[in-house]
């Protein structure tokens, strides 16, 4: 007979819950709570989540076959599916977005020294991309996309050793994804690597001014002229490595200063890729080598969805 902890118990000593306790206590999360407090609601989901439940009553019949493991599992009562409707419709969602904060802090930190394929890079190195989920109109009228079909759109900014989220927005499906870099979270010295979705030479400035640096591919109608070309080895699939500058009255409005072009011709791909960055002081084969990591990104979307 086991007389030790479940697996699942073990899993949850990792939870930080005195941190937890302070986040309930922030937003009153069991205030008037009669049966199912934020711990016990956060372990029903975390069990959901972990065994693949599809549905609140897929939970309750899942639990309810395993009453005698509910007081190890942390859990007072039975489960029903009404109570945990009612928890997760009435909870302040700022609780769980704070513990998700908590948590993403944490397991960055278990990461910070994880190598990235191909690079030999100390900066902090960040994936920016957006994705569409599909919904239900008639159910999520707030979430507009087309004229009988809903959407939610989630800009998720991940961090590429670990392959952790380390911000992330939802929006409608209406909203542009470069509109995420008015209120991204810049840091100084990280490397943002990003599609050409983005490229917008305003906002950018505006993170090169912040001290962050991007990576991101050039439009094919970018209007700029080259003010210096550094020697390349083309036998590494390098075309170009050249300094630049933008063409056109508004366009030197936006960006003022002078950019780095590199053209790369991807082995793998078979296709051509033209980079633009604000950063001069890495070798060309390294930032081809950051965007070719942007990757993973969409990996991060496949598990999601």
């Amino acid at each position: 007979m086991n007389v030790g902890k479940t697996l699942f118990a073990q899993i949850m000593e990792f939870v930080p819950w005195t941190s937890f306790g302070r986040i309930v206590d922030r937003y009153s999360g069991n205030a008037g709570v009669r049966r199912m407090t934020c711990a016990e609601q956060f372990r029903v989901m975390a069990f959901a989540q972990l065994t693949w439940r599809e549905s609140l009553r897929d939970i309750e019949v899942t639990l309810g076959a395993n009453v005698t493991k509910l007081y190890a599992m942390g859990l007072r009562h039975r489960i029903h599916r009404s109570t945990l409707a009612d928890a997760n419709e009435s909870r302040d969602w700022r609780i769980w977005a704070d513990v998700a904060a908590l948590l993403i802090r944490r397991a960055r930190k278990l990461y910070s020294d994880t190598d990235l394929v191909g690079l030999d890079l100390k900066n902090t190195v960040y994936a920016l991309d957006a994705t569409t989920i599909d919904l239900c109109l008639s159910l999520f009228h707030w979430a507009p996309f087309r004229k009988a079909k809903g959407a939610v759109k989630l800009h998720t900014l991940l961090d590429l050793r670990g392959a952790i989220p380390a911000f992330i927005h939802i929006s409608d499906g209406k909203m542009h994804e470069v509109n995420v870099l008015d209120f991204l979270p810049i840091e100084a010295g990280a490397f943002y690597v990003m599609d050409r979705g983005y490229l917008d030479f305003t906002r950018l400035y505006r993170l090169h001014q912040m001290g962050g640096f991007f990576v991101t591919r050039a439009k094919a109608n970018t209007n700029a002229r080259r003010i210096y070309s550094s020697p390349v080895d083309r036998a590494t699939g390098l075309v170009c490595d050249q300094t630049i500058a933008l063409n056109g009255f508004y366009a030197t409005q936006h960006y003022p200063d002078y950019l780095r072009r590199i053209r790369f011709n991807d082995a793998q791909s078979g296709k051509t890729l033209i980079l633009l960055t604000n950063n001069f002081a890495l070798p060309p084969l390294t930032i081809a080598a950051l965007y070719k990591n942007r990757w993973q990104v969409e990996l991060f979307f496949k598990w999601i969805k």
